[in-house]
């Protein structure tokens, strides 16, 4: 009975370690045939709403991950190009805590229905951001507004 009692004791207290932890989220691009036009136009349109709600040169982002696709190359040359300062990831290495008076943010893209249709999602620090694209006839414009999530 008492040996019942530890194991259980045991693996109640494993469990408890194992569910501390958070998942890892996934970041970046996750579309499967990208399109370098939609990329730029998709980037142009998030650095805009950027610029909106965080003044540029006032404003220092720090990525949470490595930006090595189009989308997120296009992403850190509007940013820079609009007067923002950036502390980028190199491939393969962890995103070092964002200093006192940074910002985190981080990305998602991708194509959660069809082959026509973009999602994009910021998180600058623990704020949400989204937005739904569509392409057609070699253009990509907004399918609907900015979502917020505080």
């Amino acid at each position: 009975m008492q040996k019942t009692f530890l194991l259980v004791l045991l693996m109640v207290g494993l469990a408890g370690c194992a569910s501390s932890k958070a998942p890892r989220v996934p970041f970046g691009s996750f579309v499967q045939t990208p399109v370098a036009a939609d990329d730029k136009a998709i980037a142009d349109d998030v650095v805009k709403k950027l610029a909106a709600l965080y003044p540029p040169a006032k404003t220092r982002f720090n990525l949470q991950h490595a930006t090595p696709d189009a989308f997120g190359t296009s992403v850190v040359a509007a940013l820079r190009a609009k007067g923002y300062a950036l502390a980028e990831v190199k491939q393969g290495a962890r995103a070092a805590a964002p200093a006192a008076g940074e910002q985190a943010l981080a990305y998602v893209i991708d194509q959660p229905l069809d082959a026509g249709l973009y999602r994009v999602t910021l998180l600058v620090n623990s704020q949400t951001l989204s937005r739904v694209y569509q392409s057609s006839g070699g253009a990509v414009a907004p399918a609907g507004a900015w979502v917020r999530k505080e």
